[in-house]
């Protein structure tokens, strides 16, 4: 049947190769060696294509780091090995694993390459592999979302209108969060659940140099004005963010809970924003899937 590739045609890279997508891959996998089986679905389909191919013991997924967690959400836990095509807009996960750019060089990896088991995060019994958000940037996502379907512009140019209109709504969450040593009151305008911890230092920001530690890494951003936000992000974006001022929570935990005002709140989760019950629950799962790096 040959090497289950699953690939969401909709997403990142993917989408621009239009009717060239499954014998490029194919072509790919041949340069490696291999027999492709490629199945090129949307977006929703994804999910029960992966779980039908995981019964082959190998499936490759292709697309950004939404598929990536689709991936992780049907086999983390299991026996399955996951390998990754980084063809979506940022891939993060592929970057923080070091697998390769090139299409070819990605398929060789995917195809030849040994797995090894990573922790995933969890949070009401949804899987992410990179991070989850409450506050500026579930609102900024769902505003460039909008932004993307009334006027057709690509997610970077979509989100400059998108992350000015989240600062002029501007929200501060008023949540209790309890890092396993006790519930403690925040405000924050933005509240970040890294899977394992993520660096704040210039030249390594937003990169993970692990993903099994075993530790869920806690931001929360302090309370500020709109200017002091921006000055805040300025300095963030060069790697001098001040632990001690710039944050009202930070620290690591294996779970974490958030309990809000409300019942439910929106929350990002690898860049997919949705509307869950709280409080929120989460947990690590160390070495829960098997992904193949090299």
């Amino acid at each position: 049947m040959g090497l289950a590739v699953i690939v969401n045609k909709n997403g990142g890279t993917a989408s621009k190769m239009g009717d060239k997508l499954e014998s490029t891959l194919q072509d790919a996998f041949a340069a490696a060696g291999v027999e492709a089986d490629v199945q090129a679905l949307d977006g929703g389909e994804v999910g029960d294509a992966i779980t039908e191919a995981a019964k082959r013991g190998r499936v490759v997924v292709a697309g950004g780091d939404g598929t990536a967690a689709c991936a992780a959400q049907q086999l983390a836990g299991g026996d399955a090995e996951l390998g990754l095509l980084p063809l979506g807009t940022l891939n993060h996960l592929a970057r923080d694993l070091g697998l390769p750019d090139k299409l070819e060089d990605a398929a060789k990896v995917a195809a030849t390459g040994k797995a090894t088991a990573i922790d995933v995060a969890e949070v009401n019994g949804h899987v992410f592999v990179n991070n989850a958000s409450i506050g500026l940037y579930p609102l900024m996502v769902r505003t460039r979302e909008g932004v993307q379907d009334s006027k057709g512009w690509p997610k970077w140019l979509s989100t400059i209108p998108a992350a000015w209109a989240a600062l002029e709504r501007f929200p501060h969450h008023r949540l209790r969060v309890d890092l396993g040593q006790g519930e403690r009151a925040i405000v924050t305008p933005l509240l970040f659940i890294g899977n394992n911890d993520y660096s704040l230092d210039a030249g390594a920001l937003g990169q993970r140099e692990s993903l099994t530690d075993g530790k869920l890494s806690v931001y929360a951003v302090a309370h500020r004005s709109r200017a002091s936000l921006l000055w805040f992000a300025a300095r963030a974006l060069v790697g001098r963010a001040r632990r001690g001022a710039d944050f009202v929570a930070i620290g690591e935990c294996e779970t974490l809970t958030v309990s809000a005002t409300g019942d439910s709140i929106e929350i990002a989760l690898d860049g997919e924003v949705q509307r869950l019950e709280t409080p929120l629950e989460f947990r690590i799962r160390a070495g829960a899937l098997k992904v193949v790096t090299g």
